[in-house]
């Protein structure tokens, strides 16, 4: 197995259950986190903090002001510099552990890309906002095997399911079908305390880190629910939708990796922007974006990103990957006309 500083994790290798051998699994292991606001910034620091070899990081946003209270990994800087998350995220983890292999990647999670992103790791940790993300894994896992661990916050509320592919129930078992639009609240609607998601995204940790370690999660067939507010914690046994299964995890049925299920555009959680999926083609050349742009008003760019004010209260980001993210609207359809007007595309 991959060595490791003995001194440095001596406190974790003392507790019995991880011992020396469960400290070298970490150290071999390789993990993605798909989202790093909430969530996924307080998994990528608590697994880097305790060994783990290898991360992946896969996040398509930038950080705002208003994620400071919750998302553990950036500070005022990071905002002011325009950097990506997934690059914030890494540079920050480095100086935390330099020994662990770090692998940014700024993208949107697609039917297209999922696949690839979430190959060659042993354990995929939720740390997105969305639905459609947590199908793609969910399916993705399923087909290859790969166990993963949900979560999700809102209010003073969190949950964590951790899926075993053949031998728990998954996430389409809980949740057959996407919910229609509205049906559920969001941070922006319900808000979110900082300590839920901090709270929810250390069960996430431990449950990766008995999953590297070798060890079955405690958890099994468990839907985790808690509501720090009222101080009220509690399992959902989830046996009979296990045995039942569904169409994934019994039938081999992936609408959402079949590009099924999709949109091409969508409101981002909590904010007053749109984020419109890349065209056909993929990626962007960003240095001719960034020369048409500056027809229109200032730019400012860095090797993932070039943003611009393109109208009064209107900015918009394009990616290298093709995505575009337009600030100042929820209207899709207006977003979308944005993106064409500014972009041809």
């Amino acid at each position: 197995m991959q060595t490791f500083d003995s001194d440095r994790y001596s406190r974790q290798t003392r507790f019995a259950p991880l011992g020396t051998a469960g400290q070298a699994r970490l150290a071999a292991g390789r993990v993605a986190v798909v989202g790093c606001g909430a969530l996924g910034s307080v998994v990528a620091m608590a697994l880097v903090r305790a060994g783990v070899g290898f991360l992946r990081i896969i996040d398509r946003d930038v950080p705002e002001l208003s994620n400071l209270p919750r998302q553990v990994l950036f500070d005022e800087a990071d905002i002011a510099a325009g950097l990506p998350k997934a690059a914030a995220a890494a540079a920050h983890l480095q100086k935390i552990n330099s020994a662990a292999v770090l692998e940014p990647v700024v993208a949107d999670l697609t039917a297209a890309n999922a696949s690839g992103l979430l190959d060659g790791v042993d354990v995929i940790v939720d740390g997105t906002d969305n639905l459609e993300a947590r199908f793609l894994i969910n399916e993705c896992a399923c087909r290859a095997g790969i166990p993963w661990v949900y979560g999700g916050a809102i209010g003073a509320e969190g949950r964590v399911l951790t899926v075993v592919p053949g031998r728990t129930a998954c996430l389409r078992c809980l949740i057959p079908e996407p919910p229609a639009p509205g049906a559920l609240p969001t941070c922006e609607s319900a808000g979110i305390l900082g300590v839920a998601s901090m709270v929810v995204g250390a069960v996430e940790s431990a449950e990766a880190i008995r999953l590297l370690a070798g060890q079955a999660s405690r958890m099994g067939n468990k839907l985790l629910v808690c509501d720090l507010w009222e101080q009220v914690w509690r399992t959902i046994d989830l046996t009979p939708l296990a045995l039942e299964g569904c169409a994934t995890c019994r039938r081999g049925e992936y609408p959402w990796l079949e590009g099924r299920m999709a949109g091409g555009a969508t409101v981002l959680c909590g904010r007053d922007a749109v984020q419109v999926a890349a065209p056909a083609g993929g990626r962007l050349d960003l240095a001719a974006c960034a020369a048409r742009l500056a027809a229109v008003g200032k730019v400012t760019a860095n090797p993932w990103i070039v943003r611009c004010e393109v109208e009064p209260g209107i900015q918009l980001a394009i990616f290298a990957d093709g995505r575009a993210i337009v600030w100042g609207t929820r209207e899709e359809v207006r977003a979308r006309m944005i993106v064409a007007r500014y972009l041809g595309a």
